[in-house]
């Protein structure tokens, strides 16, 4: 048995991976410890895994204004503090990053204290903790066809994004019952990523007239304080109901992606990660202020694979067009189904599992069924 500290928190799209690779780990026998921040996404996600041990680390956002950027500070050097005191008291055997603010200060202090570390980057364009620390790492997991310069090969794997157990595909009639929907009628999801998206909110509301005629139902995530839980009940041109839902937050990411027909979203690799898993096709509208544009090349990665198209936010008004043109093809959305179930064919999770349980081995010692996983990984090291 080993141990195993997760640095993953401060978004849906860090935690989410996180706590899918602390319950495999955990399943193997090990001992996992999360650490996650104080913002209000990681406390929603943390209540619904009670067995799970989370622990929080000082942090927030770089900012580049003077007071920001202090603030930025002197939380890294509490992290720094705090990352100390719990490796020394804890013993873990593998510290795992995810980036984000919540990875500096422990991988740092890992490196120091002589700790093998491994780091995780979901996204097509690596962020600066992944930039920054990745030459401390013995393991770099990174998305297929993407490199890090100045970073050792020999420790670079190629895998997709773990995803959390519970996240698989639910048949649409049961999925959209439990929604409060009508199983029969199209469904249109807006999902903005664990912090939702003001502009998509926006354009569903003023369109939402236009969609009930055509008999499709809504259901919006808003995001956390951008607007309360909301019903709305309007007529189809038929005379149907058709209902828009309104709700700030979802944790049952699984049926509301298996209700849908079709996703609007943002283009964060975790929310791309659980379209493919339960085969949702999806128009993603990537968020234009993200680091380095990165959901952009996240996006247009997903639409090279044909798993769905790609809306520039600066062009909203193509949405509409975009949106009522793949709700009723058919064979479109059937090709786009078979595109995700293609995607998803490697098993990123059992991969990383494996090889953080040789990284955790003492050295010398072999690792139990390592030749085998080393078969099953899509990528040798160089």
């Amino acid at each position: 048995m080993s141990r195993f500290l997760i640095a993953c928190g401060g978004t849906g799209g860090h935690l989410s991976p996180g706590i899918a690779l602390a319950e495999g780990l955990t399943a193997r026998g090990h001992e996992t410890t999360l650490l996650i921040s104080h913002k209000k996404v990681d406390a929603r996600l943390m209540e619904k895994y009670p067995l799970l041990r989370f622990e929080r680390i000082p942090g927030v956002h770089l900012a580049l204004n003077p007071v920001g950027f202090c603030r930025f500070f002197w939380q890294q050097l509490q992290a720094f503090w705090f990352s100390a005191r719990l490796i020394r008291a804890w013993h873990p055997d593998v510290i795992i990053g995810f980036g984000g603010f919540t990875t500096s200060g422990i991988i740092v202090v890992a490196a120091l204290f002589r700790r093998a570390v491994a780091l995780h980057e979901a996204n097509r364009v690596p962020g600066r903790a992944i930039r920054l620390l990745g030459g401390l790492a013995q393991r770099l997991y990174l998305p297929p066809g993407v490199h890090l310069p100045g970073v050792r090969l020999a420790g670079v794997r190629h895998v997709g994004l773990p995803v959390r157990r519970e996240i698989i595909r639910l048949p649409h009639e049961a999925a959209r019952s439990r929604l409060g929907l009508d199983p029969v009628l199209k469904v249109l999801v807006i999902f903005g990523g664990s912090q939702g998206a003001a502009p998509l909110n926006n354009w569903v509301r003023e369109r939402l007239a236009r969609l009930a005629e055509e008999g499709i139902q809504v259901y919006c995530v808003t995001g956390l304080g951008k607007g309360g839980a909301e019903v709305q009940e309007l007529r189809a041109s038929s005379g149907q109901t058709v209902k828009a839902i309104f709700v700030p937050f979802c944790d049952d990411v699984a049926t509301l992606l298996s209700a849908a027909d079709l996703v609007v979203s943002r283009a964060g690799a975790g929310t791309i990660a659980e379209l493919i898993r339960c085969v949702t096709p999806a128009i993603l509208v990537p968020f234009p202020q993200a680091a380095n544009n990165h959901q952009w090349a996240n996006a247009r990665f997903f639409e090279q694979q044909g798993g769905g198209l790609v809306v520039d936010q600066r062009f909203l008004a193509e949405l509409d067009r975009e949106v009522f043109d793949v709700m009723f093809n058919d064979w479109l959305l059937r090709k786009f189904r078979a595109n995700l179930q293609r995607m998803d064919r490697a098993n990123s999770l059992d991969l990383i599992l494996d090889d953080l349980e040789e990284l955790a081995l003492p050295a010398g010692r072999p690792a139990p069924g390592l030749a085998a996983a080393a078969a099953k990984s899509p990528t040798k090291a160089a």
